[in-house]
């Protein structure tokens, strides 16, 4: 489902024309993209998205009488509430705060001046990916409801067919971000799986597994915001990187926002407080207890003794007693009692414990 280049439709608003001209020739030469518009005057944007129609916009946000959020804000007036036209932002203004209002604003991702050509294309690439599956479930979803209209008899069949396209995007979307630091691109689809196990162990509602089950997956979609230089750093990450590697839960809820289904609220949900620690310490907003949604609790857990037991760029895999003990050790302290429990009994084989060793790894990059 890669949109071919020569389809894809580029913006770049930009008050240098050498920026312009630089971004033009990257993707042009080593992207392979053909269709590519450029203006320094960022009012021209309206009308350019009218008769050009782009498929991304490449958004400076420092630009004299209109920046770029002020585009960012104009825009988000008369796009449908609906639509899925990504913005990356450009900028040599790397700190949190504006990067948190670029997102707000609605910034889908950001490329730092100077450009990295191969971390910009990939962004790049990504975006447009989710932007042609939007398209083509919105359009699937357009051609069947107009086909329901016509025979009711078949409404049944169809809603279904609408119900798996959603899941496949989703699935797809949460590759996406998988990807990035994992060879196999199986950690969402493990983490799913045991957390519809341990859903089930706590007696959830059938509704609610399901729900979870098809969410759990997406719980790191935020990393599509994270450079590789830092998720896929093989030594230990100094604070400003962790900070780094942090907002993937704030960047995840963003993107998964606004959802009119139960499921991408669910999405949202747990992409934001799947770091949340039981006894408060951890992030985004330190939330304690109960306080973190039972989906949260369940998630932290799963997600943490797959990303243990299998070997990434920066650690090694932990064997499944040392994952155990290290899941036991954190009960009421990272992870929720109950919650540990029922996954203890689910996953645990025997009672033979490793030797005792203390071993390392970073839970925020997990």
């Amino acid at each position: 489902m890669k949109p071919e280049p020569q389809q894809a439709k580029i913006l770049i608003v930009d008050d240098q024309e050498a920026n312009i001209l630089l971004l033009r020739r990257l993707l042009q030469e080593l992207g392979g993209y053909n269709q590519i518009i450029g203006t320094t005057n960022p009012r021209e944007t309206f009308t350019l998205l009218t008769d050009f129609e782009p498929d991304i916009i490449l958004l400076d946000l420092a630009m004299p009488e209109l920046d770029g959020f002020g585009v960012m804000e104009q825009l988000g007036m008369i796009l449908p509430k609906d639509s899925f036209l990504p913005i990356i932002v450009l900028t040599a203004d790397i700190s949190p705060l504006t990067k948190q209002r670029a997102l707000q604003a609605g910034a889908r991702d950001f490329l730092t001046k100077p450009f990295d050509s191969t971390e910009a294309l990939l962004r790049i690439r990504n975006l447009l990916e989710t932007r042609s599956l939007h398209l083509k479930l919105e359009a699937r979803v357009l051609e069947r409801t107009h086909a329901l209209q016509e025979a009711h008899t078949e409404l049944f069949n169809r809603t279904l067919e609408i119900e798996a396209a959603q899941i496949e995007v989703l699935e797809r979307l949460g590759a996406c971000a998988e990807f990035r630091d994992d060879a196999t691109g199986q950690h969402t689809q493990r983490v799913g799986h045991l957390a519809t196990q341990v859903a089930r162990a706590l007696g959830l509602q059938d509704s609610q597994i399901e729900l979870i089950a098809k969410a759990a997956p997406l719980h790191d979609v935020g990393k599509i915001g994270i450079p590789d230089a830092i998720l896929l750093k093989p030594d230990r990450l100094d604070p400003i990187e962790r900070a780094q590697v942090e907002r993937h839960t704030t960047i995840g809820a963003h993107i998964l926002r606004h959802g009119h289904s139960e499921l991408i609220r669910l999405a949202e949900e747990i992409a934001l407080t799947h770091h949340e620690r039981f006894d408060g310490t951890g992030y985004p907003n330190g939330l304690a207890g109960e306080n973190i949604p039972i989906s949260g609790r369940i998630v932290a857990i799963v997600d943490v003794y797959d990303a243990l037991t299998h070997e990434r760029p920066y650690k090694r895999a932990w064997s499944h007693e040392d994952a155990m003990l290290e899941i036991k050790n954190q009960s009421g302290k990272s992870f929720d009692p109950n919650v540990v429990n029922a996954f203890v009994e689910l996953l645990e084989q025997n009672l033979i414990l490793p030797n005792q060793v203390q071993l390392e790894y970073e839970p925020d990059r997990a």
